[in-house]
This record gives structure tokens, C-alpha cells and sequence, in this order.
């Protein structure tokens, strides 16, 4: 029989938080594994990847070419494409693309 000053208290069993603590640890486990596994190819790798780029750009035209085509000139990179656009797709398709730094270092003399 209870008493009034008497409450029913059931103590909780260690099963449930031994199960939490093994989930932690398994958890823990998996972003370590995670944290040290190889870089995946192609993510930017350490500091030696691309410069950000400072963009000039030119309109102009091709020889043939119906369609106005844009220069885009990265001084940072040394590169330069060449975009037309493609009215049917509404897109703008690449047309040609140069490193400027390999051109300045090839022979002018081919």
C-alpha cells in the first residue's frame, strides 16, 4: 500500500545510455575516417591551385562567322577564350581557348 507523501519512481536501466555512448563512439569512429581518407581528384588541392581570376572581356567577330564573338581575356591565369553565342540553344558556346603563358613561352619562330 502507498502512502500519499510516496511517489512511484521507476529507475531507469544502464541499457539505454550504454547504447547511446556505443552509437557516439561508433559515430565519432566514422567522421574520423571521414576526416583522414584521401582527397577525392577533383577537389582543389592545397595552395598551389588556381589563382582567382581578373577578367577583362571584348566583343568582336571571327572570320566566316556569323554570330559576334566574346574575348575573354584572364590576366590573372593567363588564359583567353573565345565565346559565340548559339541563338537556337540560347547558350554560349566555346569557340577556342589559349594559354597565353605557354604561347609567350614557345618559339616565334615557327
Amino acid at each position: 500500500m502507498m502512502t500519499q507523501n510516496q511517489t512511484d519512481v521507476q529507475v531507469p536501466s544502464q541499457r539505454p545510455t550504454r547504447g547511446l555512448v556505443v552509437l557516439n563512439l561508433a559515430l565519432l569512429a566514422g567522421l574520423g575516417l571521414v576526416t583522414i581518407a584521401p582527397d577525392a581528384g577533383a577537389q582543389m588541392g592545397t595552395p598551389t591551385s588556381r589563382a582567382r581570376g581578373e577578367y577583362s572581356i571584348v566583343g568582336g567577330s571571327t572570320i566566316g562567322g556569323v554570330s559576334s564573338t566574346i574575348y575573354v581575356l584572364d590576366s590573372a591565369n593567363r588564359e583567353l577564350i573565345a565565346l559565340s553565342w548559339n541563338d537556337s540553344a540560347k547558350s554560349l558556346d566555346g569557340i577556342g581557348y589559349r594559354d597565353l603563358s605557354l604561347d609567350s613561352s614557345s618559339d616565334p619562330d615557327r
